[in-house]
């Protein structure tokens, strides 16, 4: 047989070389491409219209979901994909539809369930009870105690804004859950919130409900120039009126 020379040896572990190369890309974007899995089950009963909420470790749990799966039917099945990884998934039914917002007494929510998805399919079998108790004090709600705050929603042209509500919290951090939350405005803007006592307040205004406010969203504080909000300090049997707040959209 005759020998191969030099040269042809060389282009021939060249060529080699190059197509192992092309085999080892070819592996790595199959395996990049499998690491996918799917949530999959039932939320028992079966209850229809249930979305299966998915927040990665470490994100606000009450806040906007990393993946949220369509609203269960008759049959009360999900089907979520997700990449690989670890997360806490947690299903919520509200009783008005909305897919966002608080949980409150009368809506359907699951336990906060541990997951981890590593290809293939998580199958799941999600219990989510009427929620009782905890209900969001809406204006409505709490009894005509002549304690409150009253005022008008503007933007920043100074215009009303309807459709905005009020959120009132204790604390000037506003971190945590708005402890009362004002009816929608009307077309003039104005809003009236009954407290059940007197005492400091925070207040902030927004046109969505639940979760940080979003890109696009309404949403402004009550502050008097300042870097913190301002404390609204409101007396026993006092409704405090012109208590106006500005929101701007959140860019």
């Amino acid at each position: 047989m005759k020998k191969l020379s030099p040269i042809c040896l060389l282009l021939l572990f060249v060529l080699m070389t190059f197509l192992a190369g092309c085999g080892s890309d070819e592996s790595a974007t199959l395996k990049t491409a499998s690491g996918k899995g799917h949530l999959q089950g039932q939320v028992t009963t079966p209850l229809e219209g249930v979305r299966l909420y998915v927040y990665k470790p470490g994100m606000d749990l009450y806040g906007p979901a990393f993946a949220i799966s369509a609203a269960t039917g008759i049959d009360g099945k999900f089907d979520l994909e997700l990449p690989d990884g670890d997360y806490v998934a947690v299903a919520r039914k509200r009783a008005g539809g909305e897919e966002t917002g608080p949980v409150v007494a009368g809506d359907n929510r699951s336990e906060f369930i541990q997951v981890t998805v590593r290809g293939g399919i998580v199958d799941m079998q999600v219990s989510a009870p009427v929620k009782i108790g905890d209900q969001r004090n809406f204006t409505g709600d709490v009894d005509k105690s002549k304690t409150g705050l009253a005022g008008q929603i503007l933007d920043s042209d100074g215009q009303p804004v309807a459709n905005a509500r009020i959120h009132v919290y204790d604390h000037v951090q506003m971190s945590e859950r708005p402890k009362f939350v004002s009816e929608k405005t009307g077309p003039d803007g104005r809003y009236l919130v009954y407290l059940p006592a007197g005492g400091t307040y925070y207040i902030a205004a927004r046109d969505k409900f639940g979760g940080p406010p979003k890109l696009g969203d309404l949403y402004g504080r009550y502050d008097k120039g300042t870097i913190e909000p301002s404390a609204v300090v409101v007396k026993e049997g006092q409704i405090l009126k012109q208590v106006d707040i500005t929101v701007t959209k959140v860019w």
